[in-house]
């Protein structure tokens, strides 16, 4: 049996689940015609009983794949003692979670909130608390061009990519964009006016495009000269992802952001985000200021805990196995021209091509194996940590046989 081919027999589902949701979900999401039923490992499985590889686990959430042992014998006990308290009352994980994150990510204080996008209405409101307290005129939040910072009405106005704000504009004043790695021009953004500055030190949804270390560390300077806070939406490229805690630790020495944001595969597919900021950043908000009922649950902060504990035995083999899957798909790169560029670092890898990836995504998938395409021509990869070298190759084998039709 080769290692996509069809594995459990399929089931019979007791309602048209495509039909239900045609009728009664909004229809913002364009799904692929497949119900998919369990996971185990690097593989999902459809209810019509066919296995895929799953190289985007959720989009870079499920980091140790599906139904992992150890995560679903903790979340079964857990679930038989306590799923929710609210923030009124402490409970046993929240506290050993954020000492765990301080220790990882060298800043201060943590909170714990539901998702990315939450994460980053969090900073927002410290960026502007931070920036008020200085003057009513240093309000203006400096982003990228290109940059994907989440889909609420804040995260959305920092988000510079004008296809997901058009339709929903006037949004959140006092954005200014500026290119990525463009020094000078990053220069001429950042005044006495900027609260701070937001960057993803791995752009995701913009297609897998690292930031210079030397446009980094200009940032983190003129955040300090006019007394900005420094920002890094780790959401996509942190918590593991580029073989490092943190991304920002690719450099050395580290360079530190005010505050960091993390989600995705922090609790391995249960909702929980985190900001990560230093004492001074910390200090921008009081009791009252902000909050939230279900983030920082015993349930997200108890499996966070366990996915760190086994991260520690993984980050040299996503860096390994990282390293490999880039070169099998440089060398794909000399047989099929069209193929532009493979950059990324650790499992956070994009291909670009000169051709639209829409339709080579659908026939890997018709294939057997599970990617998807960011930003229009980026064949985008965030395969679980798990995965290893005989998946690269299966992943491979697949993706050359679909680009001989092109």
């Amino acid at each position: 049996m080769s290692s996509i081919e069809a594995n459990p027999a399929q089931i019979t589902l007791p309602v048209d689940v495509m039909a239900l949701e045609r009728q009664y979900l909004l229809q913002n999401y364009a799904r692929y015609p497949v119900v998919m039923h369990r996971g185990k490992g690097c593989y999902l499985y459809a209810a019509s009983g066919k296995r895929y590889l799953d190289l985007i686990s959720g989009i870079g959430v499920n980091a140790l794949g599906h139904a992992h042992p150890r995560i679903v014998k903790l979340i079964r006990e857990q679930a038989g003692l306590l799923l929710h308290t609210s923030n009124l009352y402490y409970n046993d994980y929240q506290g050993p979670l954020a000492e765990k994150l301080a220790k990882v990510s060298g800043l201060d204080r943590s909170f714990f909130c539901n998702s990315g996008t939450e994460a980053m209405e969090g900073a927002i409101k410290m960026m502007h608390s931070h920036g008020r307290a200085i003057s009513t005129e240093k309000y203006e939040i400096v982003s990228l061009d290109n940059s994907f910072h989440g889909r609420s009405t804040g995260a959305l106005s920092l988000t510079g990519q004008p296809k997901y704000r058009a339709d929903f504009e006037p949004l959140m004043p006092g954005v200014r964009f500026t290119p990525p790695n463009a020094i000078a021009a990053l220069e001429t953004v950042v005044s006495a006016k900027t609260a701070g500055i937001v960057i993803e030190v791995i752009q995701g949804e913009g297609g897998i495009n690292p930031m210079d270390e030397a446009f980094l560390r200009r940032a983190r300077q003129l955040a300090d000269q006019y007394d900005a806070l420094l920002v890094f939406d780790e959401i996509q490229c942190g918590v593991g992802r580029t073989g490092t805690h943190f991304a920002y630790q690719l450099f050395n020495p580290a360079l530190m952001p005010d505050i960091a944001l993390a989600a995705k595969p922090i609790s391995c597919g249960l909702p929980l985000g985190v900001i990560m900021a230093n004492e001074k950043a910390a200090a921008t908000i009081k009791p009252g200021m902000h909050g939230t009922t279900f983030g920082g649950g015993p349930l997200t902060c108890r499996v966070a805990l366990e996915f760190f504990d086994i991260l520690e035995g993984l980050l040299p083999s996503i860096t390994r196995t990282g390293d490999y899957f880039r070169e099998r798909l440089r060398q794909l790169a000399t047989k099929f021209s069209f193929i532009r560029n493979v950059r990324g670092r650790g499992l956070m890898i994009g291909a670009e091509l000169d051709i639209p990836g829409k339709q080579i995504v659908l026939d890997c998938m018709e294939a057997g194996v599970l990617l998807n395409c960011t930003h229009d021509t980026v064949l985008r990869y965030l395969p679980p940590y798990t995965v290893t070298e005989p998946h690269v190759d299966t992943a491979i084998r697949v993706l050359a046989k679909v680009l001989k039709k092109y």
